[in-house]
């Protein structure tokens, strides 16, 4: 569990070359509840990807630097950097982050298991 931005900041650095997926969630969310048991599997079995969680009720500060509107959100970060992220928002929203990085941001739709683990296999 990851209660601020130096928290997090030390896991991505620490993470250097792996894929790192975080979760946005709350105890009280239905969908955060029922996918937690599938995120958590899927820690174990990706040995080489890093997974954390975010209370969003616990840590208000890390949901509004990373602009969590829903729950559960996943974002997945390489060196550092935001690769992905995965919401339940039922739309879907191509963006460019501002800056040097010209790389597409891709939010996707639903709390759906194979979805995530698939984006998860793209990005090792």
């Amino acid at each position: 569990m990851l209660w601020s931005q130096d928290e997090l900041k030390a896991l991505l650095k620490s993470a250097e070359n792996k894929l790192v997926v975080i979760e946005f969630s709350a105890k009280w969310c239905g969908p955060c509840k029922r996918i937690y048991p599938l995120f958590h599997e899927m820690s174990v079995q990706y040995r080489n990807v890093l997974f954390a969680n975010v209370d969003v009720d616990n840590a208000r500060e890390l949901a509004q630097i990373y602009h969590i509107k829903a729950i559960p959100t996943f974002q997945m970060f390489k060196q550092a950097q935001k690769v992905t992220l995965f919401s339940r928002i039922k739309r879907a929203i191509c963006c460019y982050r501002s800056g040097s990085l010209s790389e597409p941001i891709f939010e996707l739709c639903g709390t759906d298991a194979k979805k995530l683990e698939e984006k998860i296999r793209e990005l090792m």
